[in-house]
């Protein structure tokens, strides 16, 4: 996609700001000003550079800063007021396992985002089940032969602590299986992008990244059985996915809630969202 060759995600806290320079369309005269600033989830971030793009072709007074370093720096940045919207994996507004609740944000749903398990591409196992898949990040499992592949050590990589992909893949893919640091063949990474490159150019690793990520320099495995797609997200034989929030301080107001009215709405829903394989937030019943 043209997209992607634009956007570079590996770097922890690069900074994207958006520019346009025609109006008309999400306010009445293209009438709204001002800076949005959004921090938090880089598997959120393809959709909000997208959605901050159309935005302001439609709003050119506004601009819109975001930044990517994972889910937890983004209520964060809200709480410190540093940032006017928090990208994030999970609703922040509630105790999570590992993480309490942020005090008096608001969570707006925006999107439904699918997870894939990945291997380098050297790597010859096309399925991997849910038993098998906590042998392997516990580290009870360590040669691609004890899963059917070939006699070659696993190399684990993980995203650190404080990653909404991290907290989604434990409780959804490992079922709540542990994630156990190893001296050897074990590395944690700190972006969705970084993540891809160390599987890519790492012979026999693992990860994971949600699905928007996946192109051919790695391989997305099924899961019990099941192709990561965002198909069978919605007809529920794929369980490997959780909703995306923008979290703000208290409700939202003025070009903030224009904004995320916008990636709420169904044009966006159903159009750029859906062609960066996010799924619509009304497909999930």
């Amino acid at each position: 996609m043209k997209l992607f060759k634009k956007i570079t995600f590996s770097a922890l806290a690069a900074v994207f700001a958006v520019t346009a320079s025609f109006a008309g369309g999400a306010s009445a005269a293209g009438s709204l000003s001002g800076k949005i600033t959004v921090n938090g989830s880089t598997a959120l971030l393809p959709l909000t550079l997208q959605a901050a793009k159309e935005f302001q072709r439609m709003n050119p007074k506004v601009r819109i800063a975001a930044s990517g370093k994972g889910s937890v720096t983004g209520p964060q940045a809200v709480k410190k007021g540093i940032a006017d919207i928090g990208a994030c994996d999970w609703d922040a507004s509630m105790d999570v396992p590992g993480f309490k609740a942020f005090s008096g944000q608001v969570a707006n749903k925006v999107a439904v985002i699918p997870f894939a398990t990945i291997v380098n591409k050297n790597v010859g196992v096309d399925n991997l089940t849910t038993e098998q898949l906590r042998g392997i990040y516990s580290g009870k499992i360590t040669n691609w032969k004890q899963v059917g592949g070939a006699d070659a050590d696993i190399v684990v990589i993980t995203r650190a602590f404080g990653s909404g992909t991290r907290v989604n893949y434990q409780a959804k893919a490992l079922a709540g299986g542990d994630i156990v640091k190893k001296e050897k063949n074990y590395k944690e990474t700190g972006s969705s992008g970084d993540m891809k490159t160390a599987v890519a150019t790492t012979p026999n690793a693992i990860g994971y990244i949600d699905l928007v990520y996946v192109s051919g320099d790695v391989k997305a495995v099924k899961y019990n059985g099941v192709a990561a797609t965002t198909e069978n997200v919605i007809n529920g034989s794929y369980k490997i996915w959780a909703y995306g929030y923008y979290m703000t301080k208290g409700q939202p107001t003025g070009a903030v809630k224009a904004f995320i009215d916008y990636v709420q709405s169904k044009k966006f829903q159903q159009g750029s969202l859906k062609k960066l394989k996010f799924i619509p937030i009304s497909a999930m019943k």
